[in-house]
């Protein structure tokens, strides 16, 4: 029960962070027409669109997927039965390429925001590119694994791992549909920066979202989230 609350803790704080810079406390019936309303810093801000408040739910649900997944793989590491499998070092790779990935959408956000078309567009591809790296090295290191002998049946642990990075690499998967259609909208003659900006921002926060499971997973494999979870056990006992 401790693993999740922690893993949850963790996904919270992220989507605080992320809440935090977003005017979802906004009160909608005091907006009326397209008059717009100054926040706290006198400065007049859109309403948050309906599509960003349902990809913060959605990503909740998936938070919460992760962090039940997550708290099943401790469970089942306590049997006897479980034997700890290698880290390839090809996730380290991975990991840089979709941190990348992540700050070059950060890139493109604010070039989004700037209108600087001739900037957005080689920040949309090289995040893409870095995205679609991310998964094939994966897939590389699934073929590693194997060749190794660390097959899926094997025993649990091999189970949990192809199972965790499996599902992440579907929501990236996912993520990557929406970035390949906006990054090809980006590149027609006649796009407008204006009309880019929500689906920028949507794949931003997305992959945001998407590296620090990946990140909370890594640390799972690597060992580290157990000796986390032991130093927060000793603290409160």
């Amino acid at each position: 029960m401790s693993v999740v609350l922690i893993f949850l803790a963790a996904i919270a704080a992220i989507m605080i962070w992320w809440l935090s810079g977003q005017r979802l406390t906004s009160k909608p019936w005091l907006e009326t027409g397209s008059v717009l309303l100054p926040d706290h810093h006198g400065v007049d801000r859109p309403p948050v669109p309906a599509v960003k408040i349902g990809l913060f739910v959605f990503l909740g649900v998936v938070g919460a997927l992760f962090s039940l997944a997550v708290s099943a793989y401790f469970m089942r590491a306590a049997s006897a039965d479980w034997w700890g499998m290698p880290v390839p070092r090809l996730l380290w790779v991975n990991t840089t390429a979709l941190a990348l990935s992540s700050a070059a959408l950060q890139w493109a956000k604010r070039e989004a925001q700037q209108g600087r078309m001739e900037s957005l567009r080689p920040a949309l591809a090289t995040a893409l590119a870095l995205a679609v790296f991310f998964l094939a090295g994966q897939i590389q290191a699934w073929r590693e694994l194997t060749a190794a002998g660390y097959v899926l049946a094997d025993n649990p642990a091999n189970s949990f791992f192809y199972m965790l990075t499996g599902l992440h690499g579907l929501h990236i998967l996912g993520g990557l549909a929406v970035l390949a259609h906006t990054t090809v909208r980006a590149f027609a003659a006649d796009v407008q920066p204006e009309r880019l900006r929500l689906s920028v921002d949507l794949s931003t926060i997305y992959s945001h979202f998407m590296l620090a499971v990946w990140l909370l997973l890594f640390a799972l494999f690597a060992g580290w989230a157990n000796d986390f979870v032991d130093l927060c056990r000793t603290l409160i006992s």
